[in-house]
């Protein structure tokens, strides 16, 4: 039996991790005649089949004048409070749209009940829910208590009220174990873990080859060894680390390339990015602006064939780096398996506890640069035979746990919750 499933977030829109599972998800139900359709702030998906809301958003101002106020602070105003609930209360309302206009039989809610990114979204969502009871899932990239920006905050009732809230229509799902067991230890409730996913089976056989010269693009020599930090430009992605590699490699050819933007935490990192790299006599490129596409998977970049894709990027790419200091999962570690390249990793919490027990192979370094690491880079990229055998390694493990068959496991377990059927 097919139903009608609303995406609601903040954004859908770009790189992030919550854009691109979302999609993921909406293309797993789709192929089991389950129609998917999208409420956000911010949007890229088909106006057909969206409800754009701005003051979703959470850079609406609205949004941004009440974040303002409540966080960094023990105490709130009370104009902070009225008006957390009117805007709450307008969401609610349009939350009631957003369901009747599509006739809407079941909400997934991507990341807006677990971080406070827009608390006014948090609360419309949880007294929507409670007050239709409309089967929902809730699945949670990030909580709250993870990120220190939200330790100190003067909005204790209304987290403990709505990230996540505890109703008896919201199944759960997490991205990570440690997510898993403290959702539960704090809030008492149980969750389905739902990894992130690539298509693995898609990918059987050779990559396919780019479209576009990327490298030539940017003006790298034919020579000349791309290193890519395929990540958003945010402090906790650990690009400084990237910077120290290719200084220390001591290698001209070296080029760093950074293939996503600046992130919603601010620019005084990536300056200090572009600082660092000068100091060290690094050639680092941010190459966010070329790229046209930033579907993983997509082959190409624009509807025309001169687009450049991040599928492009990452297949001329020499060795991946992803030094994150911390992550909720892993998107483009899961793409530098699935694009079969090499990649250095700093061995971040969820790395050690959900991913490196399945056996995969990089270069691991545990918060800082050592010769035994410099060294073993340097092996993956001189010696082809050791670089083949540990890329095809991952990419074979990546199939086996991080595919879309594993997603479409999960997702069967939440969807017949609701309805009994077996429908995936």
């Amino acid at each position: 039996m097919s139903q009608n499933i609303g995406f609601i977030s903040t954004r859908f829109a770009g790189t992030d991790g919550v854009s691109l599972e979302s999609a993921k998800w909406a293309r797993i139900l789709w192929d089991h005649k389950h129609i998917s359709y999208w409420y956000a702030g911010k949007l890229d998906r088909d106006p057909a089949v969206s409800m754009l809301v701005p003051e979703a958003y959470f850079y609406h101002p609205d949004n941004v004048w009440i974040n303002q106020r409540v966080f960094g602070t023990r105490v709130r105003r009370s104009d902070v409070t009225r008006k957390i609930f009117e805007v709450a209360d307008f969401l609610k309302g349009t939350l009631y749209e957003f369901v009747e206009k599509f006739s809407l039989d079941m909400l997934v809610v991507q990341n807006a009940l677990c971080i406070p990114m827009h608390i006014p979204l948090g609360v419309a969502l949880t007294h929507f829910i409670a007050e239709t009871g409309i089967p929902t899932i809730a699945h949670h990239h990030d909580f709250y208590w993870e990120r220190p920006r939200f330790s100190v905050n003067a909005v204790e009732d209304i987290l403990t009220m709505a990230f996540p809230p505890t109703l008896p229509s919201i199944a759960h799902a997490t991205i990570n174990s440690f997510a898993r067991q403290d959702l539960a230890w704090r809030k008492g409730l149980s969750s389905v873990l739902v990894p992130n996913v690539l298509d693995f089976e898609g990918a059987e056989g050779d990559p396919p080859r780019p479209k576009i010269d990327f490298r030539e693009h940017i003006g790298l020599e034919p020579d000349d060894i791309m290193i890519l930090q395929p990540t958003r430009v945010v402090p906790r992605k650990g690009i400084e680390h990237s910077i120290a590699l290719v200084s220390q490699l001591r290698n001209p050819r070296c080029k760093l390339i950074v293939s996503h933007e600046t992130g919603d935490e601010g620019q005084e990192y990536h300056t200090a990015l572009i600082e660092l790299a000068e100091q060290s006599g690094v050639d680092l490129r941010f190459v966010y602006t070329e790229v046209r596409s930033a579907d993983p998977l997509a082959t190409t970049g624009a509807a025309s064939d001169d687009g450049i894709s991040l599928a492009d990027v990452y297949a001329q790419a020499d060795l991946i780096t992803y030094p994150s200091l911390y992550e909720g999962f892993g998107n483009a570690l899961l793409e530098a398996f699935y694009f079969r390249k090499p990649v250095l990793v700093n061995r971040y919490a969820i790395f050690i506890s959900d991913i490196e027990p399945k056996g995969f192979r990089v270069v691991a370094m545990n918060g800082f640069l050592t010769r035994s690491v410099l060294e073993e880079v340097r092996r993956v990229i001189e010696d082809h035979a050791y670089r083949q055998e540990m890329v095809d390694r991952n990419f074979q493990l990546g199939k086996q746990f991080f595919s879309y068959s594993v997603l479409r496991r999960k997702l069967r377990s939440l969807i017949t919750h609701f309805t009994g059927l077996d429908d995936l």
